[in-house]
């Protein structure tokens, strides 16, 4: 199971990120663990300047915007 963390305050786009995110690992048939992380202690602490950010397993993928499906699957796959 891949832990997926998505930085952000909880707006509307960093909701959009961790749905679509669930979304695109149902339909892979992957098990995920999404986490939300809204602390500006800990965004900072990971390196995140724009949000919202995608990490897969620690590691930043994406930020600055909602990922598409295609950049998810390729997170994800």
């Amino acid at each position: 199971m891949k832990t997926v963390q998505v930085y952000g305050s909880g707006c509307k786009n960093c909701v959009v990120t961790a749905e679509r995110l669930t979304q695109v690992a149902q339909e892979l048939g992957l098990r995920i663990e999404v986490e939300k992380v809204t602390r500006f202690e800990d965004i900072m602490k990971a390196g995140v300047m724009t949000t919202p950010a995608v990490a897969v397993d620690g590691i930043i993928q994406h930020a600055g915007s909602v990922p598409t499906i295609e950049q998810v699957q390729q997170m994800l796959g």
